[in-house]
């Protein structure tokens, strides 16, 4: 998981973007169509700019998709009721990821 807190630059590029989340480009292209919560800006010449606002999203995202198993409508009905009940993403997704490692030592104990 990315630390948000250590992202120094204003923006990123997509190429550096998908390094850091390990997805690919086309699959971020794809994300941004589908989730309106990822609205990376476009220079003149096309090129997409992220904040760490939308490499939140992202991750809140690629956790729904890949590791809680949602679908895309599924996971726009999550962050839509995230959104109405006041909670931010990126904590939902560190709330997650708690639950995982308090379900992990249990197992383990």
């Amino acid at each position: 998981m990315v630390d948000l807190s250590l992202l120094t630059k204003r923006y990123y590029t997509i190429s550096e973007v998908s390094k850091m989340l390990d997805v690919n480009n086309s699959q971020l292209r794809f994300w941004e169509g589908e989730f309106k919560q990822i609205r990376p800006q476009k220079g003149r010449n096309g090129i997409r700019r992220y904040t760490k606002e939308d490499i939140a999203a992202i991750i809140t995202i690629q956790d729904l998709l890949k590791n809680r198993g949602f679908t895309i409508d599924g996971a726009k009905k999550e962050l839509t009721a995230t959104k109405k009940s006041g909670q931010s993403e990126s904590k939902i997704g560190l709330e997650n990821i708690l639950d995982k490692l308090k379900r992990l030592r249990l197992k383990l104990s």
